[in-house]
């Protein structure tokens, strides 16, 4: 990919901002410089914010024929050490504030750019099978696993997914979404793939997020639902002056659909894009694009309605199937556990493989396909709560509270109960200078759903624990409402 880059976009700037501008043929000469220092070292450690230059990185990684593995430099420290110790005798980056939490030896990234070799000799090809990025699962429900991604999966996911050079010269594209998550990795090198211009914002703050699209004239932009939900309460109801933001994709957990309507409102000229994906599957499998988005907004059809709730529809290169809990394939409309194949999934572990004899990867979301083969996400397998013998989906019950004007976050779970096996609790977060009482909302999922589906218990909580991309923490809610 290195070469595509330098011959491909040799005079196009591809990095930074106003502070400094990077070329492809710089950016190329600089990965190559890189990978010179990363040859006796058999992995690189990236503990950091994003940089301007973060994408020399991972692309050192790739012509030395290393790993790149990005670790979640906001953990406490002996959290952040044991997962730097998990790859021995890497060399490991880190930026200023980062490197002294390190107990191995980390270098300082503007440190080691500023020492790049410049004088670099032939590098040999390297094989597609080797491992490219090794990423560290959000452990919402356990400890963190090494996700492996190899070179082909990630090469298919961009030849499926985006055509090379199809961006124009003066696209670029503003990157919120943390270096440790898929997401990251996969907008670095779609866009760099595309020949647009990367921005990268150090740490996301609305106001600060709004002022970079406007001064980096930023066309393109991806957030996780969190995000998305604090920049529609930071813009005014009669929407915001970015005149060059054509595309804003979200993904990385479920948004509410009042909060995306609101976004809509609020953003009436720009496209909007839900992607969605997993780790394992090298990033998005599947697209709501911005026609589907606007006719989901206008139409009176219930069902082009939905969509709006939808992940869109699954790549060409992906196939789906929906199986029940004994493995058998459902058909459309029938809710059972969503199974991925295609070049694309590694669904690989440091462990080892997931992937059954024929390649398939059990993603353990539960979710359906509609007649049209829009996918539905209906929250993991895991989650699910068993109250009284009956399965009961968690992202219903929160689309249900989510929709009630003053609640901002909602999240159910089913604590123990010695009748019921399981019961229903939610902790809920109101929206700033709003009212509702637990009635109220109890009152409101009972119009909607049926009684056994309405929390027994409601509670009201300052905030809600999140991963850094949006992911709802169930077992901190579970083992909060569980005391309670």
């Amino acid at each position: 990919m290195v070469e595509m880059i330098e011959s491909g976009f040799a005079d196009r700037v591809l990095l930074g901002d106003a502070e400094r501008r990077v070329t492809g043929a710089e950016l190329g000469a600089l990965a190559k410089g890189g990978a010179v220092t990363l040859r006796d070292f058999p992995a690189l450690v990236y503990a950091g914010e994003n940089h301007p230059l973060l994408p020399v990185a991972l692309l050192a990684a790739a012509c030395a024929g290393v790993p790149f593995v990005p670790v979640n430099y906001r953990l406490d420290d002996a959290q952040l050490n044991a997962l730097i110790e998990r790859q021995p005798q890497a060399i490991v980056l880190a930026d200023a504030a980062t490197a002294p939490r390190v107990t191995a030896r980390a270098h300082v990234f503007d440190d080691w750019l500023a020492a790049l070799p410049t004088d670099i000799p032939p590098l040999e090809p390297q094989f597609d099978d080797a491992v490219a990025v090794v990423l560290y699962t959000s452990g919402t429900t356990a400890a963190p696993k090494s996700a492996l991604l190899r070179h082909r999966h990630l090469m298919a996911y961009l030849l499926s997914a985006v055509e090379f050079g199809s961006a124009d010269s003066e696209e670029a594209v503003l990157v919120s979404v943390p270096p440790y998550h898929v997401a990251g990795v996969a907008n670095m090198l779609s866009n760099l793939f595309a020949g647009r211009r990367l921005v990268y914002l150090r740490a996301f703050e609305p106001s600060v997020w709004l002022d970079t699209v406007r001064a980096e004239a930023v066309t393109n932009a991806m957030v996780v639902p969190t995000m998305l939900a604090r920049i529609v309460d930071a813009v005014a109801p009669d929407g915001a002056h970015l005149p060059t933001l054509r595309t804003l994709s979200y993904g990385g957990a479920k948004v509410s659909e009042r909060i995306l309507r609101e976004a809509l409102t609020r953003f009436p000229d720009v496209g909007f894009v839900n992607a969605y994906g997993l780790t394992e599957t090298a990033s998005t499998i599947a697209v709501l694009g911005p026609e589907d988005h606007r006719a989901a907004m206008l139409s009176e059809d219930p069902m082009i309605r939905a969509r709006l709730s939808s992940a869109g529809q699954v790549l060409p290169t992906i196939e789906i199937e929906i199986r029940d809990d004994d493995g058998r394939p459902l058909p459309a409309g029938k809710s059972g556990i969503i199974f991925l194949r295609g070049e694309q999934i590694s669904g690989e572990y440091a462990t080892g493989s997931l992937l059954d004899a024929e390649g398939w990867f059990c993603t353990r979301d539960k979710g359906h396909v509609d007649p049209d083969g829009y996918l539905f996400i209906e929250g993991r397998a895991d989650d699910t709560i068993i109250r009284g013998g009956e399965n009961i989906a968690p992202a219903e019950i929160e689309e249900v509270l989510l929709s009630h004007p003053a609640v901002a976050q909602a999240c159910v779970v089913g604590p123990p109960s010695d009748e019921w096996g399981q019961t229903l609790a939610a902790a809920v977060v109101l929206r700033a200078g709003a009212v509702a009482t637990d009635e109220e909302l109890r009152t409101l999922v009972r119009s909607r759903l049926r009684g056994s589906k309405t929390p027994e218990t409601i509670v009201f909580r300052n905030s809600l624990p999140h991963t850094d991309t949006g992911k709802l923490l169930r077992r901190l809610v579970l083992e909060d409402l569980s005391a309670h």
